[in-house]
């Protein structure tokens, strides 16, 4: 009881804090007449993520962050401030072609994983898994796996390993929370160091227009540290069974039964649906075999729609959204066909699906569209010229300090926006430009600004792929991002160190990549000890 108590001070003393600030911001926005392109324009995603991980409630949240983002940009003028927060800002957002192209491409792998789940199909390769996977290690490893071979785009990944992998996950009583921090590890870590994928060919173009900039993305691979250790903290500690922070008392709750921990069930009810008896492994296999080769080719399309002339090209000019828009659409039509042809499901059955598939991903929507509204108020106060101001001063005196110096700043940017390609588009042409870096020490810096932005983004309660796998995973979103954060944070720790001791020591991709990869296994170590002497 009385830890409780000392929690809800601590909380309101934050919110007490949060709200000083906003008044020292009104007094200072009235005297300097604007606040963009300042410190203060990075308040209002910090208030909004603090807020969520004190109240636990994030759609309020992220309201009060981009409340507190529209009177900034007005200077606290009512009226602008309304104006701006409906039309700059929730319209805006919903009006964006690419967003809305995220959404369709949500809905449609809503529909997708409604439609496996009635079919059979998730309940037959859950058998089967269950018969196949040896214990929990072997499903924790199995989705790893399943993520590491997705590694076209973050979206598609997180929501698809979730699809297929949490009936698995289920019956071995890995909590919800696992699972997500699982998908959310195999996302962007892995997509961010696969030369053929959406962001690979995303970092080639802002680097570069021709050949030179994806070389540059190849070379940076190994000096992706935190990319690189985040799978092996995947593979270590589900090797090694190892929790901590609230993790273990999630892990704990669902070896007793308890998948969730938390009261809240965002998408109650998908468990329960009626499901065809005829169905087997191959009705999921094969929709998603199909949904990956259409999302593949969508994304191809695009690109050469676009102008490309070649795979790299076509990647790097892709649309993202309208190419897995396409492909999952097109996969659908197929699929319907297929369970038709089956017999596993009714025509009415199939379109009963379209509904419930949408309904299943309201929450996940709520929370992107929320995301991005604050995203772009951010974006109007002008936080990416304070920050490449604050980066340009800093690291003209300090070269072989830059590596750690270019991480920090790209986590901070990511966590702060909630996107880790708006950091690495903002970072890399200032990154690249500095004369004083050459060879490794320019090639460590592109590595670590890429690392960086994976981890803002990572650990961002904003963060569109972050959402992504709490709805892949189905897990309360607040409970993702706390038991993530935690590891997270000790991978992003020995990522710096690891910069450090590059930049100035060893000025070697493989060098620095086992002193971090040693580190992590130390710490993981030590760890593991600590909470056997304590079981002990």
């Amino acid at each position: 009881m009385q830890n409780k108590q000392l929690k809800t001070i601590i909380n309101a003393i934050i919110v007490c804090l949060m709200l000083a600030v906003v008044v020292w911001a009104f007094f200072w926005g009235k005297a300097n007449g604007s606040m963009e392109a300042t410190a203060w324009a990075l308040v209002p995603p910090v208030i909004a993520i603090v807020l969520a991980l004190v109240t636990k409630e994030v759609y309020s949240s992220l309201f009060v962050g981009i409340l507190v983002g529209a009177l900034f940009f007005s200077n606290f003028n009512l009226e602008t401030a309304y104006v701006t927060l409906v039309q700059d800002g929730f319209i805006a957002s919903l009006a964006d072609s690419w967003n809305m192209g995220i959404i369709v491409f949500l809905v449609v792998l809503g529909i997708f994983v409604v439609l496996m789940n009635r079919a059979g199909g998730s309940a037959a390769y859950g058998n089967w898994a269950v018969k196949n996977i040896k214990g929990k290690k072997g499903a924790m490893l199995g989705t790893f796996g399943l993520g590491a071979l997705i590694f076209v785009d973050d979206y598609f990944n997180c929501l698809t390993v979730g699809s297929v992998m949490r009936p698995v996950t289920d019956k071995f009583n890995i909590s919800r929370a696992k699972l997500a921090y699982i998908i959310d590890a195999t996302a962007a870590p892995i997509c961010m160091i696969a030369p053929i994928s959406s962001w690979a060919a995303a970092v080639a173009g802002v680097m570069s227009e021709d050949s030179d900039g994806f070389s540059l993305f190849i070379q940076a691979i190994p000096y992706n540290l935190y990319s690189l250790l985040t799978i092996a903290m995947v593979i270590l500690i589900c090797i090694w069974g190892l929790d901590f922070g609230p993790m273990k008392k999630h892990e704990a709750n669902a070896a007793k039964g308890d998948l969730y921990t938390t009261p809240d069930r965002p998408y109650a009810g998908a468990a329960e649906e009626a499901v065809s008896k005829k169905g087997k492994v191959l009705d999921l296999v094969l929709p998603v075999v199909v949904l990956i080769a259409f999302c593949i080719a969508g994304l191809m399309y695009t690109g050469y729609q676009g102008g490309a002339t070649n795979i790299i090209q076509a990647f790097s000019g892709c649309d993202a959204a309208l190419g897995l828009s396409l492909g999952s659409i097109l996969a659908l039509v197929v699929t319907i066909v297929y369970y038709l042809c089956r017999r596993v499901l009714s025509f009415e059955e199939i379109m009963k699906a379209f509904p419930d598939g949408f309904k299943a991903m309201v929450p996940a929507i709520m929370i992107l569209v929320f995301a991005w509204t604050l995203s772009g108020i951010t974006g109007m106060l002008q936080a990416d010229v304070f920050v490449e101001g604050v980066f340009a001063n800093a690291s003209q005196n300090l070269v072989g300090f830059v590596p750690a110096l270019v991480f920090i700043i790209a986590v901070g940017l990511a966590f702060s926006t909630g996107t880790s390609w708006g950091t690495f588009g903002i970072l890399l042409p200032i990154v690249v430009a500095i004369s004083a870096l050459d060879g490794n020490l320019l090639t460590m810096s592109i590595a670590a600004c890429l690392a960086g932005a994976v981890c803002g983004d990572h650990c961002s309660p904003i963060s569109d792929t972050t959402i992504m796998a709490s709805s892949g995973a189905q897990c309360n979103h607040v409970n993702h991002v706390s038991t993530q954060l935690p590891y997270a944070m000790l991978v992003a720790g020995v990522s710096f160190v690891g910069y450090l001791a590059g930049g100035y020591i060893f000025k070697n991709a493989w060098l620095t990549l086992a002193f971090g990869l040693a580190l992590l296994v130390g710490a993981l170590f030590v760890i593991k000890k600590l909470q056997e002497k304590k079981a002990a």
